[in-house]
């Protein structure tokens, strides 16, 4: 049998000399396995490597394209820099003034020798009691708090999602996500080899009825969601929805894994408070797990918070569920270090969280002050608390070429097709619910707000606005 990455190689070697350009269209891959002498099934594997390495973009109902922009490493547009363009709207990765002065003020104390030599041993996957019960405080909100036995402690949130989706889920079984979702939960899946199947969403978020015609479809293993502050769209879904949910979760007996990365931005967090010492912000709403709390495993994190380069992945696993998903942590590797462990439980407890948290939120509400400013009149969608934006672009653009215009200007940003889920397999129950978006994600762009000064995000800003009113 031929090897598609050989093959595929080929395709990636005409595309960097050119004879591929820019918006041609690849032909049907029945056609080119023809040509190729290859079998349908590895002429779907070499369109599904060039997708995996973005040099191309598949469009159902259009085709597979030549991508218009250089991509970056493959799997990597929300993790890695940009490369040429110096203003990153890619990257979203939120930093206080004086964050620095902060961080360290609440480190010195662990560079004592006596403290520094138990802050360098391993530690579990179920972490330290000091750890458990900060985190525990910090995550609680209005209606919920989590008891600290039930936590796990990962690298980072990510590492967080991965021992999930390990614990729950066997190779080859079925996750149901929104048809938007984190770009890295679709490496993740891959790598575990998860098929993720997109679930139509609303106004209000991920619909239950979608949820029950993909499990009867074909049974679901779990479902991955954010509910709060969602990644790309910035909808919270309210307390109705989230009860109904939590009624369709127990019924079919399925698992959710709800991603609570962004929530710290609605503010009310008991954990989180601001300068003043009074807790800031609206209330966010309680997790999913307030509704179904024997189905519900919550993963949440410090990188957003306080920073990505010393951080901790929270997970809230169901009562009893501890030492299995536990298992999963250690066997991927993924278990926070003491050190990060015991920074962050005394960065929570001396307040530090807090401030930063502060910062942040009023961050945020400026930042999205400048989008509402310099994009007035585009259809750009965004929680006046979030630290990204998801654009509609107006015709003729195509996020593609819009990409690629607004590169030529020295400004990234992410096509709307990263968070995309393709559809596989989909059954008549499922296809019934999954209503078309009202504009596809081949058309919209996601701006990351968090990761640039202000005065470049507003520069940014208005090229962005000039390209858009310019056409391709």
């Amino acid at each position: 049998m031929a090897d598609y990455r050989r093959i595929a190689d080929r395709i990636a070697d005409d595309i960097a000399a050119g004879r591929l350009r820019p918006g041609d269209r690849l032909p049907p891959q029945r056609v080119f396995a023809r040509r190729r002498g290859i079998a349908g099934s590895t002429a779907g594997r070499v369109y599904a490597e060039l997708v995996r390495r973005g040099l191309v973009i598949g469009e159902v109902g259009r085709g597979t394209f030549v991508r218009a922009a250089p991509p970056g490493p493959a799997g990597r547009a929300l993790a890695e820099p940009a490369g040429a363009a110096p203003v990153n709207l890619e990257l979203n990765y939120p930093s206080a003034p004086g964050q620095s002065e902060l961080l360290a003020a609440g480190l010195a104390p662990l560079l004592r020798p006596d403290v520094l030599t138990d802050a360098l041993r391993t530690a579990p996957a179920a972490g330290t009691p000091a750890a458990r019960e900060a985190a525990a405080g910090l995550l609680a909100t209005a209606g919920w708090r989590p008891a600290p036995e039930r936590f796990l402690f990962t690298g980072n949130a990510r590492q967080a999602i991965a021992a999930a989706l390990a614990h729950l889920v066997r190779p080859g079984g079925r996750v149901g996500v929104e048809a938007l979702t984190y770009p890295l939960v679709k490496e993740i899946a891959a790598r575990l080899g998860v098929t993720l199947v997109p679930l139509a969403t609303d106004g209000e978020g991920l619909r239950p009825e979608a949820v029950a015609a993909a499990h009867r479809a074909a049974p679901l293993s779990a479902v991955y969601a954010q509910p709060t502050l969602h990644n790309p769209t910035s909808v919270t879904t309210g307390d109705v929805r989230r009860s109904e949910l939590a009624r369709v979760v127990r019924e079919l007996d399925l698992p959710v894994i709800e991603d609570r990365i962004w929530s710290f931005l609605l503010g009310g967090d008991p954990g989180t408070e601001g300068s003043d010492g009074r807790g800031s912000g609206e209330e966010a709403p309680p997790p999913l797990a307030a509704y179904a709390p024997e189905r519900v495993f919550v993963v949440d994190g410090l990188s957003k918070r306080v920073a990505p380069g010393l951080t901790v992945g929270f997970l809230v696993v169901p009562r009893g569920r501890a030492e299995q998903a536990a298992d999963a942590v250690r066997s991927g590797g993924w278990a926070a270090g003491r050190f990060a462990l015991e920074a962050g439980a005394r960065w929570i407890g001396d307040g530090t969280v807090g401030r930063l948290v502060a910062a942040k939120r009023a961050d945020a509400a400026a930042r999205q002050r400048l989008v509402a400013e310099h994009l007035a009149g585009f259809a750009v969608r965004g929680d006046p608390r979030a630290y990204y934006a998801w654009w509609e672009l107006p015709e003729p653009w195509r996020a593609d070429t819009f990409c690629a215009a607004a590169a030529e200007r020295r400004v990234a940003v992410t096509p709307g097709s990263a968070f995309a889920v393709p559809v596989v397999g989909a059954g008549r129950a499922e296809r019934e619910v999954r209503a078309p978006a009202a504009v596809p994600a081949s058309d919209c762009v996601r701006l990351g707000l968090a990761s640039v000064p202000l005065s470049e995000l507003a520069g940014a800003l208005r090229t962005l606005g000039e390209v858009a009113r310019g056409g391709p």
